[in-house]
């Protein structure tokens, strides 16, 4: 009878475990080998050992794309948490059309990446732009956005707040959990709205921060369709003027399949898979720093 039902819960799980393998499991540990080979996609791999990671830290490529990646990172993953959690705290009001304004805020989320892209082609652009015409409109400065190597990672950073949509529904899901007797006792100890915001909303949703600044790490170092939608226009292989949208993943994707150097640009995705693992255990190790669980004990 046991057995019988074992059987039965390898059928129901199959989909699934063949989906891994095939999808996931196979395709990672092919692109382990291959990170140790000579492959142009049109001839069998030549096993080339160590060269293609020996070479890799003599690339100006690799360390442009890294800089770039770093660049793009350290900037907007604070920025958006900020923006996400400014919008969340707006929306856990009680004002009327709630509901609109939560629909109208995470509707970009949901937009195909790719539209969104060629949308904010047309609104940074320099000459005919919404956002320089409304910066001129009120006498500021008008970046040359895409148009010089020092603008373009900016213009992603300000595009990427277009996208906080997930993170704001997450914080308001936090927000909507914080007990509402906390606000009270502090207000009966005479607390200001920000030591309320500091000493009783920031550590109660600190999870959630946790969880989305995680998740913003890992979006930041894989961004690649905006990149090179937006950076097919300005010259190179698609990254921009001198190669200063040469995010990391999109310098994998034209190793691979501009170059047809896929050894090579399985190697890099390894060392991007190491860099990412870094610095999520790095936010792993110091949660238990600023991260508070409400059920955990002392």
């Amino acid at each position: 009878m046991k057995q019988k039902e074992a059987l039965l819960g390898y059928a129901f799980i199959s989909p699934w475990l063949i989906g891994f393998v095939v999808l996931t499991l196979g395709p990672l540990i092919a692109s382990l080998y291959l990170g140790f080979t000579q492959y142009n996609l049109l001839s069998s791999p030549k096993l080339v050992g160590f060269e293609n990671y020996v070479h890799i830290f003599h690339d100006h490529n690799f360390w442009q794309s890294l800089y770039v990646t770093f660049y793009y990172a350290i900037f907007s993953v604070p920025l958006d948490l900020i923006v996400a959690l400014f919008l969340a705290m707006m929306l856990n009001q009680k004002v009327r059309f709630l509901r609109w304004f939560r629909t109208i805020y995470y509707l970009p989320a949901v937009l195909p990446p790719v539209a969104v892209a060629i949308l904010w082609n047309w609104i940074l652009n320099p000459q005919y732009g919404i956002l320089n015409r409304f910066l001129g409109f009120l006498h500021l400065p008008q970046p040359q956005w895409l148009v010089t190597p020092q603008w373009t990672v900016p213009s992603f950073i300000v595009m990427s707040i277009w996208g906080v949509g997930t993170w704001m529904i997450t914080f308001l899901a936090g927000l909507q959990d914080v007990p509402l007797s906390l606000y009270e006792a502090a207000v009966i100890d005479g607390a200001s709205t920000w030591k309320k915001f500091w000493h009783v909303t920031l550590p109660m949703i600190s999870p959630v921060l946790f969880f989305n600044l995680v998740m913003g790490i890992i979006g930041a170092f894989s961004y690649f369709t905006q990149a090179f939608v937006m950076g097919a226009g300005y010259g190179g292989q698609g990254a921009g003027i001198s190669n200063s949208g040469l995010f990391y993943a999109l310098n994998i994707y034209i190793q691979g399949f501009s170059n047809l150097n896929m050894g090579y640009a399985c190697a890099l995705a390894w060392v991007l898979f190491f860099i990412v693992l870094v610095l999520t255990l790095l936010v792993f190790k110091s949660s238990s720093l600023w991260v508070y669980y409400g059920g955990e004990k002392e």
